[in-house]
């Protein structure tokens, strides 16, 4: 067969095999992960979909967990077999947090109930926040979450839930006070319990402080779980942003971690599911 005649019938071939095969098939094809790190993804980031309808996708894309979901919505996760790996409770706030004394009342009537509901849907993780400063000392403020957050540890330890304090920089979320690794470690090692750790937001840190692969290097026994998003903007982790997340994601395996990682993004594609799936794949080193 001349080459010409070749191409032409490639051509037409190839053209027949599209028309007969979904789209969606095709990429279900090419996508495929080593799934040496547990991958996991933030709902709210793509909530222009019904959580349910995500859940399809995720589904469809084999990918198992799903943070930041509250009670409520745990029974439509449990139809679709996709696992809380992030829990929140139902009423959450970023800047009444634990480092003031008079939100304690409401964060612990809050964190006793939810606690045991972790634990019987079979999750583990439960995230808090420090919240706003507004002129509390850090010093003060870290002793008043050791206070509150000693009220709980002890229930979270009978359940096996890890209760997990997320760190943010001061650009988003000016006055937070656990915005920094050694401050939240801290919190860690005067806590004392393995049922309090890190959530180690990989975007929130590069801007605060930066090192990221030296952090979790040098911190990594305290985090237990991880965001991803670029640098800057918070948007895909592509050649647009000035992280490298491979490495990153060796720096996170080479350390033994069991957790998951969780992609926290906003997205900016016009194909919003195909921006995810590129995220996955950067990230299953």
């Amino acid at each position: 067969m001349k080459r010409r005649n070749f191409i032409t019938a490639v051509a037409a071939s190839s053209a027949g095999l599209v028309s007969t095969t979904s789209m969606a098939q095709m990429q279900q094809k090419d996508f495929a992960l080593k799934n040496n790190l547990n991958h996991s993804v933030c709902q709210w980031c793509f909530n222009y979909l019904p959580l349910e309808e995500f859940l399809q996708v995720l589904n469809n894309l084999g990918i198992k967990a799903i943070d930041l979901i509250a009670p409520k919505d745990w029974p439509l996760l449990k139809k679709y077999d996709i696992h809380c790996s992030m829990c929140r409770c139902t009423e959450i706030s970023l800047t009444d947090g634990w480092n003031d004394p008079k939100y304690h009342e409401k964060l612990i009537e809050d964190y006793k109930k939810t606690i045991p509901q972790v634990a019987e849907a079979g999750y583990t993780n439960l995230i808090c926040f420090s919240g706003n400063r507004r002129g509390i000392n850090d010093y003060v403020g870290l002793q008043n979450c050791v206070d509150g957050l000693s009220k709980i540890i002890p229930l979270a330890e009978k359940h096996g839930v890890v209760i997990q304090m997320e760190l943010f920089n001061q650009i988003d979320h000016p006055d937070y006070m656990c915005d920094s690794s050694i401050w939240g470690v801290e919190l860690c090692k005067r806590l004392g319990s393995d049922n309090f750790k890190l959530l180690f937001d990989i975007y929130h840190m590069q801007i605060q402080e930066g090192d990221i692969i030296r952090s979790i290097q040098n911190y990594h026994p305290y985090f237990g779980h991880y965001h991803t998003a670029g640098v800057p903007g918070r948007h895909e982790i592509d050649e647009s942003q000035e992280l490298y997340y491979p490495a990153i994601m060796k720096a996170i395996l080479d350390t033994g971690f069991k957790g998951h990682v969780a992609q926290e993004f906003i997205v900016t594609w016009e194909d919003k599911i195909a921006a995810l799936k590129d995220a996955f794949l950067r990230c299953d080193v």
